[in-house]
């Protein structure tokens, strides 16, 4: 199989590229900055994996907001809209999303059924896949793969917070009892090339056993081997994140009913687990 990953050389793109590879898929590598160039480059795959974002952990700005808006939204929208002028056209279309499409809830459950939320991320979100099913308007097959907190060696949420805890400043976040939708790297790898292989629809990519800010904070400092003593206040995710704190002070519980309903396993269902795979 012929895969072009937009994106590639981002955290889940990197380790997307690297299993294809491994199970003896071809692999073109290509972005969004030139939607033209990689609809170009995508002539002859069978499956296009579209990754590519501008980063969502920084302080929201208008100037950070409209970065996410274009490189999601306007750029998927240019790409295929080049794309469609492309012979031979991929089969499938994999698009990235997030669970910050359900918005932010303490007390609320979702699940692929569920509408979207009200807030920034749950509109870019919206607005990204709604271009995905400009795909389907192409003939191709359409899967939305909506990812929770990626865990993995090297980068994303460990890469920030290990350094932190292994000196022993970490700690409850605001009131710790907003909900943590995270997902183990190979399971996140593991549900795109489910979808690469023939899946279609919305699938969440998120651990079965959601938890509680709290729990997480203590799972990860008993990996680590330290105390989680120091308390995180709300007002520093705000200092930090602006109008993004919302997504690290009130979280959302995410289950992956249709991701499990369609055949996937997850490896890693529960975070203790998870975290000992992770944390040498």
């Amino acid at each position: 199989m012929r895969v072009t990953i937009l994106g590639a050389s981002g955290f889940i793109g990197s380790h997307l590229s690297a299993a294809l590879r491994a199970r003896g898929d071809d692999v073109v590598e290509s972005s969004l900055r030139d939607p033209a160039a990689a609809a170009a480059a995508s002539a002859g795959s069978d499956v296009v994996v579209n990754l590519a974002g501008a980063p969502v952990a920084v302080r929201w700005t208008a100037a950070s907001k409209a970065a996410m808006w274009s490189s999601r939204v306007d750029a998927s929208r240019a790409y295929l809209d080049a794309l469609s002028r492309v012979d031979p056209r991929p089969q499938a279309y994999v698009s990235g999303s997030a669970v910050g499409y359900y918005g932010t809830s303490r007390t609320a459950t979702f699940m692929e059924s569920s509408p979207p939320g009200n807030d920034f991320l749950a509109k870019l979100c919206e607005a990204w896949e709604a271009q995905a099913d400009g795909a389907a308007a192409l003939g191709m097959r359409v899967a939305k793969l909506r990812t929770g907190l990626v865990l993995g060696r090297g980068g994303g949420v460990l890469g920030k917070l290990l350094p932190i805890f292994r000196l022993g400043g970490g700690g409850v976040n605001a009131s710790g009892k907003q909900w943590n939708s995270w997902i183990h790297m190979d399971d996140e790898i593991g549900i795109a090339l489910h979808a690469i292989d023939g899946v279609e629809g919305v699938l969440n990519a998120s651990a079965p056993r959601p938890v509680t800010n709290a729990d997480f904070t203590h799972a990860l400092g008993h990996a680590v081997g330290r105390p989680t003593i120091v308390p995180v206040p709300g007002f520093v995710a705000t200092l930090m994140f602006g109008e993004g704190a919302i997504a690290i002070t009130e979280g959302q519980r995410v289950l992956p009913e249709r991701t499990m309903a369609t055949g996937y396993v997850f490896r890693y269902p529960e975070l203790a687990e998870a975290l000992r795979s992770l944390v040498p």
